[in-house]
């Protein structure tokens, strides 16, 4: 069903696409996070040979596939890995149930069944990379951890095949040894997604101040992100009532994917509402400029680009009557620090997954169509100028306005020199900035405005050209980009 897209997908831009577990479940729908058999995959989405046909087809047209895998746990129903060996431990406990025996007794088959898994996506179904889901409910206290044998696992077999492949970890730890080489003590996988980023610039965007979001919401938390990756490398958290996290700042930004939605964040609120319900069309268009403008690698969610409103949602379909009431009452459970009041709906109701089908039609539709030029500017952006395409956090200033809540960044070229200026308002009025936060010399032609009526904004105020970046107005929840004139 996704291979009809992927041209339109190529003309926005996109050169990778990402998909949620497609390990074999029970049921006819599901995150797939409840997969129980780890090689093989869901007859109802394809099976083996639909998931060879949409790589060969992205593959045809110049794009990488990911894959999303668990390691954390298996799923409730239709898990028999227990009647052969000793997979599960009673060591520690997740919030899914028995862990995983990575370090217990006899666990060296244990992750050799898993490693194995990881090289046969790599040589069965040519996949690109693997993103490894929650590997903070991996427990293992060995010396040589299980992800750092994964890690030098692929390394090995990419080296022999040729080509590299990648690990992406999804981790709430805060920790950069997830993704220091192994040489710095670190378990060397390739990237990690950055939650710091997205609750950063969610709240700012947003206002939303509940649950773990309690911890974000001002200014200098997404020029943190910015510059480093981690918001919290060691601080207090009052989410977490502890000290949090490490510092993240030698790591190079090519090891940090960032997002302003994703199926987590949409997914697991009480009512999967996406970003358009919770901000206006202006916050819109600034949530994806500080995204795309990052010096980062950007992931969009599906639907994102366009403006899409349906809910995502968590859904089911389980036959045990007990698994099923037990994932009804772990959802409520679940959004028990957010003050949202409603119960939420079903996971097992039909109706619940239906809801969540995206209208991809809309995209070329009045202000759908506008958001996804939108996007697609800044990917050519992104593209075509040097200073955006390179992930170099070095190259790169950044300054904040914490009263008026602006934040101005600096992105330079390979001799150091002032490129780009990117000016993003997070303040839901317009701002005078009488000077910015450092210097900005030469002249600049503005390339982007989000605040334009070309981009459904309420008027541009600020000149195309300029060589005076003191008095600078600012529209409310605007995203403006200068690039510096060469001098002939």
């Amino acid at each position: 069903a996704i291979i009809p897209r992927i041209d339109d997908l190529i003309h926005l831009g996109i050169n990778t696409i990402e998909l949620m577990p497609v390990a074999q479940f029970p049921g006819e729908r599901n995150w797939g996070s409840d997969g129980v058999y780890p090689f093989a995959v869901q007859n109802s989405y394809g099976g083996p040979n639909g998931l060879k046909r949409l790589v060969n087809e992205c593959h045809q047209r110049g794009m990488a596939v990911i894959l999303d895998v668990v390691y954390n746990h298996l799923g409730p129903e239709g898990n028999y890995l227990w009647d052969f060996g000793p997979y599960f431990t009673d060591q520690y406990k997740t919030p899914w149930g028995s862990a995983i025996n990575f370090d217990d007794a006899y666990s060296d088959g244990v992750r050799n069944f898993f490693t194995e898994n990881a090289l046969h996506w790599f040589l069965n179904y040519h996949l690109d990379g693997l993103r490894l889901d929650a590997v903070h409910g991996i427990v293992d206290i060995s010396a040589r951890p299980f992800l750092q044998e994964l890690g030098e696992q692929v390394a090995d077999y990419s080296m022999k095949a040729g080509r590299r492949f990648s690990l992406i970890a999804e981790s709430n730890l805060n920790d950069s040894k997830v993704i220091k080489p192994k040489e710095l003590g670190g378990y060397g996988l390739d990237a990690q997604w950055c939650d710091d980023f997205h609750h950063s610039l969610h709240t700012l965007v947003t206002g939303e101040a509940s649950g773990y979001y309690i911890d974000f919401g001002r200014i200098d938390h997404l020029a943190k992100s910015m510059n480093e990756g981690f918001v919290y490398s060691g601080q207090f958290s009052r989410f977490r009532k502890r000290n949090y996290g490490n510092s993240s700042r030698e790591r190079p930004a090519n090891q940090f994917v960032v997002f302003s939605q994703n199926h987590d964040q949409i997914g697991n609120r009480m009512l999967g509402e996406r970003m358009p319900t919770l901000t206006s069309f202006e916050g819109l268009k600034l949530a994806a400029g500080a995204t795309f403008l990052s010096p980062y690698i950007p992931l969009l969610f599906m639907g994102e680009e366009y403006g899409e409103e349906t809910p995502f949602l968590y859904f089911i379909s389980h036959s045990d009557s007990d698994v099923i009431e037990a994932v009804r009452e772990g959802r409520k459970e679940e959004f028990k620090d957010f003050l949202w009041k409603e119960d939420p709906p079903d996971p097992q109701s039909i109706n619940t997954f239906l809801q969540s089908k995206i209208n991809w039609e809309k995209r070329n539709k009045g202000i759908h169509s506008i958001l996804l030029e939108f996007y697609r500017k800044l990917i050519q952006m992104r593209k075509a100028i040097p200073a955006l395409s390179r992930l170099d956090k070095e190259k790169m200033t950044v300054g904040r306005s914490d009263e008026e809540n602006v934040l101005c960044m600096g992105r330079q070229n390979k001799d150091n020199e002032a490129e780009i200026l990117c000016l993003f308002n997070f303040n839901k009025n317009d701002v005078i900035m009488k000077a910015l936060p450092f210097q900005c010399e030469g002249r600049w032609r503005k390339i982007l405005d989000s605040s334009e009526e070309r981009w459904l904004g309420p008027g541009a105020i600020l000149p195309d050209f300029t060589d005076q970046m003191s008095n600078v107005t600012l529209r409310s929840q605007s995203v403006v980009v200068y690039q510096r004139e060469e001098i002939v």
